[in-house]
């Protein structure tokens, strides 16, 4: 598995390194539990360079890409995004990926694990379209810099971020020490709050990366970086999102425009929201418990099983843990506060994203290590 640009660029000493997403990234700096206490109280900055990025060009780009995917793209106003399903005819989801209207281009951002099918899947559907794809993988990588101080620290690295709304993309104002050739920002959808994406060229990100953490941003790798998806629910397209997995099964209605005009597997789709034909949904569920839970375990309800885990993490705080796991249940018993059984481990049904004072109480520090 390719090295990211930032782990090709000597990456940083000490940090151990593992295979993420498609591509091989830092697993972690120091404990993952402070790590992910860094993202949810002071600031964070991670390696995104296992996203892939594809652009799109020509006079018929916005009606084809909206002819493929389950949001709108046709009414994709300049310097914003949205998040959408890639589905096969029979409504079964290919992949996942957010795409941004960029003026003179439009920018498909996904995980680089799914950037070859992609490919292939749009080249198979490009016939007499005014269409250009270009692979922007190699050409641009991406950091993250999260948490309640990440304005803060980015503007004291000399990074200014305006305000802006979730999926909105803009040219960054840099006037720090690493001379960017160019800096694009995006503000993204995190459900944790401030969060923001800098797409970088790969000969940059290394003296970005070093002047954001010089500036008080806590290195975080991927072990913390899947502990705060987890917690917020964001479901993981491979683990917890797969080909045999239905749209609405996931709970991503963020994904789903219906008033858009017709894409690739919309039939089924339409037909599920009209007749309401869905037995299960994509849910969180936690438990008084240190004990491990792992992807595939089974749920069940008075005997019955009703469900099953895709993936999972340990949460420590100041009063003992819990494991949160998000997984499928059957819906007549996914009502949150309902208790079942995973495996041998007793857990209850929680809304996504988790709420602090499930987790921990409004004056716990938290802190975790993953399942």
């Amino acid at each position: 598995m390719a090295l990211t640009p930032l782990q090709a660029s000597a990456g940083v000493p000490g940090a151990a390194v593992a295979e993420y997403r498609g591509a091989t990234t830092a697993l972690r700096f120091s404990d993952p539990q402070s790590e992910f206490a860094a993202l949810r109280t002071g600031c964070g900055v991670y390696d995104l360079g296992f996203r892939g990025k594809i652009s799109l060009t020509g006079n018929d780009r916005v009606r084809w890409l909206n002819g493929m995917v389950t949001n709108n793209i046709r009414d994709l106003a300049v310097g914003q995004g949205v998040y959408a399903f890639l589905l096969t005819p029979q409504g079964h989801i290919l992949g996942d990926l957010y795409a941004y209207n960029r003026g003179e281009s439009i920018v498909v951002d996904t995980d680089r694990s799914q950037v070859e099918k992609m490919l292939a899947t749009f080249d198979h559907y490009i016939i007499m379209d005014d269409v250009e794809v270009k692979d922007l993988s190699e050409s641009t990588t991406c950091l993250g810099v999260a948490g309640p101080k990440s304005r803060e620290v980015m503007a004291a690295a000399g990074i200014a971020i305006p305000e802006a709304k979730p999926l909105s993309i803009f040219e960054a104002k840099c006037t720090c020490d690493c001379d960017c050739i160019q800096c694009t920002g995006v503000r993204t959808d995190d459900p944790a709050g401030e969060a923001y994406e800098l797409w970088l060229s790969p000969g940059d990100v290394k003296k970005t990366w070093d002047e954001v953490v010089a500036h008080g941003a806590t290195p975080i790798g991927s072990e913390a970086q899947e502990i705060h998806r987890i917690v917020n629910g964001i479901p993981r397209y491979g683990v917890d999102i797969r080909e045999r997995d239905l749209p609405q099964e996931t709970e991503q209605a963020r994904a789903l425009n219906f008033n858009k005009g017709c894409y690739i597997g919309q039939e089924i789709v339409e037909r599920i929201r009209s007749r309401g034909a869905l037995h299960r949904k994509f849910s969180g569920f936690i438990a008084d418990t240190a004990k491990p839970i792992v992807a595939g375990t089974k749920i069940v309800s008075g005997e019955k099983e009703v469900g099953e885990i895709t993936s999972a993490a340990f949460l420590c705080e100041s009063r003992g843990e819990k494991t949160v796991a998000l997984g499928y249940i059957r819906r007549e018993v996914g009502m949150p506060g309902r208790d079942v059984l995973i495996g041998e481990v007793k857990a209850t049904v929680v809304p996504l994203p988790v709420p602090d004072s499930v987790l921990w109480g409004e004056s716990a520090t938290p802190v975790a290590r993953p399942a």
